[in-house]
């Protein structure tokens, strides 16, 4: 199939999830995604209120407000992670990425790691979506199967490579994997290191249905219509 650039920019979440970032960083970011139409702007909670009052300023819009919980290290205690859920959703939010609990996961504790994402999508009621990080540099083949059995059963919609600020980014290769183990009606986002639309056409031809960037004027900016991806 084809996709056009506006397609394309549907598929992506605009990312500013720097530390240091501020507040006219954040606006110029919401400004940026209304009108190239990104699915999202994905920020830290801190700026999840300021992103909602920005893009209702800029009149009617499709663009949602996703942010990240548990954050960059999944090690929270699930009852912080719960509700710093439901505070950016009082906030504004519509989107959660949450950061799985990693030691856990590593460690076997499949219970504790799916308690944990459940309380995120419960602390949604069901009316939000939950995407669940799970640093996939830091998995083997094996975890990073488990990791995504526990998601869907948790009850997350997506599951999503990575945080960014772990030791790889997003690879062909784990998004391939991620696929074959979710459902179909389970999304694939991938994110971290996505920073051309060269890489963005491998990540969709892969089995991603949605990217996560900081580069996504650049990306949009160099995709070529006319050539066909084959998402599955």
């Amino acid at each position: 199939m084809r996709l056009t650039r506006a397609a394309l920019a549907a598929l992506i979440d605009h990312t500013l999830l720097r530390p240091a970032a501020t507040a006219a960083q954040v606006e110029q970011l919401c400004r940026e995604a209304h009108e190239h139409g990104f699915f999202s702007v994905c920020v830290n909670p801190v700026h999840v209120a300021r992103a909602r009052r920005t893009l209702d300023a800029l009149g009617p819009t499709h663009v949602q407000v996703c942010t990240v919980i548990g954050f960059p290290l999944g090690a929270n205690v699930p009852a912080i992670k719960a509700a710093e859920a439901a505070r950016a959703l009082d906030d504004g939010a519509t989107e959660l990425d949450m950061v799985i609990a990693l030691g856990s996961l590593r460690a076997g504790d499949d219970a504790a790691v799916q308690a944990d994402i459940e309380g995120v999508v419960r602390a949604g009621a069901g009316a939000h979506l939950t995407k669940v990080i799970l640093e996939t540099a830091l998995l083997d083949a094996a975890e990073l199967d488990r990791a995504c059995r526990l998601s869907v059963a948790a009850g997350a919609r997506f599951v999503k490579t990575s945080t960014g600020f772990g030791p790889g980014g997003a690879t062909v290769e784990a998004v391939r994997r991620m696929r074959a183990a979710v459902p179909a009606a389970v999304g694939v986002k991938a994110s971290g290191g996505i920073s051309d639309a060269a890489v963005a056409r491998t990540m969709l031809a892969a089995g991603a249905n949605r990217l996560g960037a900081s580069a996504s004027l650049a990306i949009v900016a160099g995709w070529d219509e006319a050539v066909p991806v084959d998402m599955l």
